[in-house]
């Protein structure tokens, strides 16, 4: 059992490796099904009144599916790549073609986009399949005659009564069978338009799909080996930064303070004056001093222009 195990566990790596997107669009999916449930659980409470019940009911199918997507955009790295900064000199080089940069405009676009668009569309097929927001929302201009019923009011009470539909308590006795079939027909729009929508975005994701490997220069063993150096360049890529800023932070801290943290045996420490501690002390913005480097932040910036010295005191005396 053990042998099958450790057999059997390297083959589903091996098979999830390079499927870190769905995976990651596979949980946003849930975790946003999730999350609607609950909402509309704790939140979702149709006003049952004329004019309020469309702004309700579409501000709760809408809004949350607004942010998701604002949330989906923001938290992509793509996007703050795209926006962030200038088109470096290489770039010019490499694509001198104004045409070709758009093209990789629009495809990095698309791609940001599909990706944001994950919870948004979870939300927006989950809310309709359950049929609460849309049932709230529409209900007062659904025309009642076609169920037997004779509504002798005007039209303005005749759609008071039909907002009032969604709560049953406030419904009239003689009204409860047509109030039913209507909640039914409501219910049964909003689930087809909900399945609709899943179908129309997995056949969108399919046809894309099929598209982008149709006019892809790569051989699908080309690809696979392209997305895994990529997947790879960008983990050890991740790892360097994490280690070059520490070690390029530590040289800055050792200056200030006059040894390393986590050093044993520190001989001597270095006492800051009241000058380099306000120096280093507030806020700051990225600051550019030449054409080729930055400032990232003050103490960076005193120690590239200020010396080490200062007075210095043995670990060993008593302060």
């Amino acid at each position: 059992i053990i042998r099958f195990k450790m057999t059997f566990l390297p083959k589903w790596l091996m098979f999830l490796k390079g499927k870190e997107v769905v995976i990651a669009n596979a949980i946003i999916a849930i975790l946003t099904i999730g999350g609607q449930q609950l909402f509309s659980f704790f939140t979702f409470s149709c006003p049952c009144h004329v004019g309020q019940n469309l702004f309700y009911g579409l501000a709760f199918l809408g809004v949350p599916a607004l942010i998701l997507l604002v949330v989906g955009y923001a938290l992509n790295n793509q996007t703050w790549r795209l926006v962030t900064g200038k088109s470096s000199p290489l770039w010019e080089e490499t694509m001198p073609n104004r045409l070709l940069q758009c093209k990789l405009i629009c495809f990095v676009l698309c791609s940001i986009t599909g990706r944001a668009l994950v919870a948004p569309v979870t939300w927006l097929a989950v809310t309709l399949i359950n049929g609460s927001y849309y049932v709230c929302a529409v209900s007062e201009y659904v025309p009642v005659h076609y169920y037997g019923v004779n509504l002798n009011v005007t039209a303005s009470d005749c759609r008071r009564i039909l907002a009032a539909f969604p709560c049953s308590q406030l419904v009239p006795l003689e009204l409860t069978r047509a109030r039913d079939e209507v909640i039914l027909l409501l219910r049964y729009q909003s689930q087809v338009a909900g399945w609709l929508l899943i179908a129309v975005v997995v056949i969108t994701v399919f046809l894309s799909y099929c598209l982008a490997s149709c006019f892809s220069p790569l051989s699908f063993l080309h690809f696979r080996y392209w997305s895994s150096y990529v997947h790879n360049e960008q983990e050890l890529f991740d790892e360097a930064t994490e280690q070059h800023s520490r070690l390029y932070a530590m040289q800055h801290v050792r200056k200030f303070f006059g040894f390393v943290p986590g050093s044993e045996n520190v001989k001597e420490i270095r006492i800051p004056s009241l000058r380099e501690w306000q120096a280093i002390s507030g806020l700051a913005f990225l600051k550019q001093v030449d054409d080729e480097h930055y400032d990232y932040s003050l103490l960076h910036d005193w120690a590239l222009k200020e010396s080490a010295n200062g007075k210095f005191l043995k670990t060993d005396e008593d302060p």
